[in-house]
């Protein structure tokens, strides 16, 4: 898919995004997980700002999505959450920053739509503090064979109508980009991931 038709699919849903309920657990697993950002946050793909009302007090957020009308839900999330947000309307394969730019980076359900997932998880090593931390909850390819399976099945009609990858492997794009996972839960069929990680291995 062309990166033009996928910024057009991705437009047509934020209205939708801003007005979708998330299920109790999806909630939860934001909360538990972005306790956990400080300082200096680089947020990818923001989307419609779902994650805004779940930052600690103090972050200062740069949050970045290819998709303008995202973007517009977003700026207004922030207002509503009084988050301290900057706002960059980029493509992530393309985005550069110098390195060690961020204490915190942020990633949620955000791998299933690059068109090089490993070369945007190298970028986060470098972009990410030492001392830093690499927060993720993404969707991906299951453990469980059965599951798996009717992923691989469904995988090109989602990636044609909703713009969106089934079956990355998460957990193996770290271990190749060179970041070590700190925690790592998994949920929904083993399907989606919560990791928490630093830069080196």
């Amino acid at each position: 898919m062309d990166k033009e038709r996928q910024i057009r699919l991705f437009d047509r849903q934020a209205a939708q995004y801003g007005r979708k309920q998330e299920s109790a657990a999806m909630r939860r697993w934001r909360s538990e997980l972005l306790r956990e950002a400080r300082g200096s946050v680089l947020e990818l793909a923001v989307g419609a700002g779902a994650n805004f009302r779940y930052y600690p007090a103090g972050v200062r957020v740069t949050a970045t999505d290819f998709s303008p009308k995202m973007l517009d839900k977003a700026r207004e999330a922030a207002q509503e959450c009084r988050l301290d947000a900057e706002f960059m309307l980029a493509d992530i394969d393309r985005l550069e920053f110098p390195e060690h730019s961020f204490d915190t980076i942020v990633s949620t359900l955000s791998f299933c739509s690059y068109e090089n997932p490993l070369g945007v998880m190298k970028k986060l090593r470098l972009w990410c503090k030492p001392d830093g931390t690499i927060l993720l909850m993404e969707h991906g390819i299951s453990s469980h064979t059965l599951v798996a399976a009717a992923q691989r099945l469904l995988n090109p009609l989602l990636y044609r109508t909703i713009g969106c990858h089934h079956t990355r492997d998460i957990p193996g794009l770290l271990a190749r980009a060179g970041i070590r996972i700190v925690n790592k839960e998994s949920h929904m069929l083993k399907m989606v991931h919560l990791l928490r990680a630093r830069p080196g291995t």
